[in-house]
């Protein structure tokens, strides 16, 4: 046996072994009915409800309220106080995409060539993830999962973090194409290229997008003359990356567009103008937005924003730039959700939101940001992002303000079950906080 399959046995046993402790907290999730009692109810970012109870039934809130009874078969928790919260949404990660960066085995974010339209990124979410109980842990519920290198490198998808399978994760079916729009700015410190390299390079990007747009649109119009007369017509040969746009060029899925320099910002909302597809258009990570936020308002295209806890782009920019870059947007009239845009530290949503809610976006806007705001735009505002009867039943309790380092969670809920708080890390935490070093060797 050589060296790399045994190397390769003995990273999947681990894995194994990893993922299969792991997904005992993954799993399963206690079903209602369930009555959380004597509660502060933050139903939206203005509505709060001093004292009160939801009921859950099935997947979603029976019934929320002041005076609401408590029905006799319902499991009752007594909150004495503790606060309910809409479940989180992070708008932008490769959660249950990696396990460990390191090993390529176990990356399927980031697929092999430019053009990887039909990369599904809900076919490839691991519903076993480490990482899922870790980050739903700081009350992250929902999240865009999404592939990542590539011009257009696939379909994110908007999943609850619970279930046994990527369908059952799946949140109404909701997924957006992602482009990455060509960028005329250096890749980073590394990048030594010329200005007029940069410039070279970004033309011939946009020009190979052009050309792929243009025959993905023809595909798309024989596609549609061969369904009108199927038997004479005959069926296009099959190219996967050109059947995955369909839905995008005939407007039936958005497009979520991934830019970040100013200038790449503007081009990018040119090139869909000019394509009839602005409306479909939600452009991500926009770390540079606050340039060209009037812009962006005026096209009504919103933001998926964030990072928002990194440095400037430019040296020549004030250090808190980007922290203010959600409430810069949100002043010029930008619908502004934010992201991580991360594989394992979505948990630090809450912190995210708390950097933008201290740089001008304020409490109010910043915990709509990561709760109506991302629903309302892909969509979902009927099922998810406030607490209102008859909507999912995904939130969190907790016993203070969720952008607070020292705040606990209580309790998670998703789709109705009542879900494990346990993971990997309060497993360490609790052994090491109990452990006594010697004992069993050298008992007294």
């Amino acid at each position: 046996m050589n060296s790399r399959l045994l190397l390769t046995l003995l990273v999947g046993a681990l894995l194994f072994i990893a993922i299969d402790a792991e997904a005992q907290s993954n799993r399963g999730g206690e079903p209602g009915p369930f009555a959380l009692t004597n509660a502060e109810i933050v139903a939206t970012p203005d509505a709060t409800i001093d004292s009160g109870t939801i009921v859950v039934r099935g997947d979603s809130i029976a019934e929320l309220g002041p005076d609401v009874d408590v029905p006799g078969d319902a499991e009752v928790f007594d909150l004495d106080g503790m606060m309910i919260y809409p479940g989180l949404i992070d708008s932008g990660t490769q959660l249950g995409l990696q396990e460990i960066g390191s090993i390529p085995e176990t990356i399927d974010h980031n697929e092999i060539g430019d053009l990887t339209a039909h990369m599904d990124a809900l076919s490839a979410v691991n519903p076993n993830s480490v990482h899922i109980p870790i980050d739903r842990a700081s009350g992250v519920t929902t999240v865009i999962t999404e592939p990542t290198t590539g011009l257009i490198p696939g379909t994110a998808a908007l999943i609850n973090l619970h279930g046994y399978t990527p369908d059952q994760m799946s949140l109404d079916g909701v997924e957006l194409t992602k482009l990455d729009f060509p960028s005329t700015s250096r890749a980073g410190p590394g990048d030594d290229r010329s200005p007029q390299e940069i410039k070279d390079d970004a033309e011939e990007a946009i020009d190979e997008l052009n050309e792929v747009w243009e025959q993905a649109a023809l595909y798309a119009d024989i596609d549609a003359e061969v369904a009108e007369d199927p038997e004479t017509r005959r069926q296009p040969e099959f190219i996967p990356s050109m059947n995955a746009l369909i839905p995008v060029i005939r407007g039936e899925q958005d497009l979520m567009i991934a830019a970040d320099a100013a200038g790449d910002i503007e081009s990018a909302l040119e090139w869909a103008e000019e394509r009839d597809v602005l409306d479909q258009v939600v452009l991500s990570g926009a770390t540079e937005g606050w340039r060209v936020a009037d812009q962006i308002a005026e096209a009504d295209v919103p933001v998926l924003a964030g990072s928002v806890m990194q440095p400037p782009s430019r040296d020549s920019d004030r250090y808190d730039k980007v922290y203010e870059n959600p409430s810069l947007l949100h002043e010029a009239g930008v619908d502004v959700a934010l992201r991580t845009d991360d594989i394992e530290d979505v948990r630090n949503l809450p912190f995210h939101a708390g950097f933008a809610a201290t740089y001008g976006l304020g409490q109010d806007e910043a915990l709509r940001a990561i709760t109506m705001t991302p629903a309302e735009i892909f969509g979902v505002d009927d099922l998810v992002g406030s607490l209102e009867e008859g909507k999912r039943a995904n939130f969190f309790v907790t016993d203070g303000d969720p952008f607070e380092p020292a705040t606990e969670v209580h309790h998670l809920f998703i789709d109705g079950y009542k879900v494990p708080l346990e993971n990997r890390q309060t497993r360490l935490y609790d052994e090491f906080m109990d452990r006594t070093p010697g004992l069993e060797k050298h008992p007294e």
